[in-house]
């Protein structure tokens, strides 16, 4: 058996050389790397990272929990005898404020991923769960002056605190992620054909029919027409992104004097905006109105002024 035999081939038995070997790594290379960027691809992803990251912060929240029930326990029996009526009940205090906690918790998970927001009772029931245990936590240090209890005893309900406050936002964040990646990737349907490396590799396919020097001329002479294809193809099929100073420029022409400039009347504004932009554009909308009043109405009077002057 000679040595062409043992050497790779095509379909036609043609021995392939280095250039097509190549020209089969660039193929599969491309295709990778356009598979890996797809948003499906990216959304799989960060679905995992998302369900990581939720578990690791509920088992956190969990823990800390579980570690306040004995000090709120013992701040709610107030010394009574052992499986008495008051020590009973003191075992319920802790489980009640929990659950609430947790429930609503459990809902802002859900809401993040769509970015809708729970409103200001939801918040205000979180933080007077939270406040309540802290307090319940480290009262007796307090009154104590404890200061090693004091520390002990507020890690926990802090931490659960920031968890809390936390997890919507990582949450809001990789929704982002997903969605700044189905804007910028390339899906491979459309596109497929006018990506330069497989056009090459699809041009040298057909290369070894004829050996010799002259398997290099497609590879040279067929991506020249299909590389003006796809550019207007990605270019029409590409979705317009809206930026921060896009989103100023809504909020700023539905301002009016009287309305209250915050991040909710942002979104109610802009739907579509992310919590930490529409603080942003409420932030910057603040600026420019506190600093020229007077300078927002200006535009829509502008034409009559210049038709004053022009009379």
């Amino acid at each position: 058996m000679t040595t062409t035999e043992l050497a790779p081939t095509d379909a036609r038995h043609v021995p392939l050389t280095q250039a097509d070997k190549l020209a089969q790594d660039a193929a599969t290379a491309a295709q990778v790397r356009r598979l890996a960027n797809h948003p499906d691809v990216i959304a799989l992803r960060v679905e995992k990272v998302r369900t990581q990251i939720d578990t690791v912060i509920w088992l956190g929240i969990f823990l800390g929990l579980a570690f306040t029930m004995v000090n709120v326990q013992s701040f709610a029996a107030a010394g009574a005898p052992m499986w008495s009526a008051g020590w009973v009940a003191g075992w319920l205090l802790d489980p009640m404020v929990s659950l609430v906690l947790i429930a609503v918790l459990r809902a802002e998970q859900v809401t993040a991923r769509y970015r809708v927001s729970t409103g200001v009772w939801a918040h205000r029931t979180k933080w007077f769960a939270f406040l309540a245990t802290y307090v319940m936590n480290t009262w007796e240090s307090w009154t104590h002056l404890a200061v090693a209890g004091v520390v002990l005893h507020s890690v926990p309900p802090v931490l659960v605190f920031l968890a809390a406050e936390t997890a919507p936002v990582l949450r809001d964040k990789l929704t982002e992620a997903v969605m700044a990646a189905a804007g910028t990737a390339f899906t491979g349907q459309a596109d497929t054909a006018g990506q330069s490396p497989v056009t090459r590799v699809s041009a040298t396919e057909s290369a070894p029919e004829v050996p010799g020097a002259t398997e290099a001329a497609p590879a040279v002479t067929a991506p020249a027409p299909a590389r003006r294809r796809p550019a207007t193809r990605k270019a029409a099929a590409k979705p317009a992104r809206k930026l921060r100073g896009d989103y100023l420029a809504e909020a700023r022409a539905a301002w009016a004097p009287g309305i209250e400039i915050t991040p909710a009347w942002v979104r109610s504004v802009c739907p579509e905006i992310s919590r930490g932009t529409s603080k942003n554009v409420a932030d910057d909308l603040t600026t420019e109105t506190a600093t020229a009043p007077a300078a927002l109405p200006a535009p829509a009077d502008q034409p009559a002024t210049e038709e004053r002057e022009a009379a």
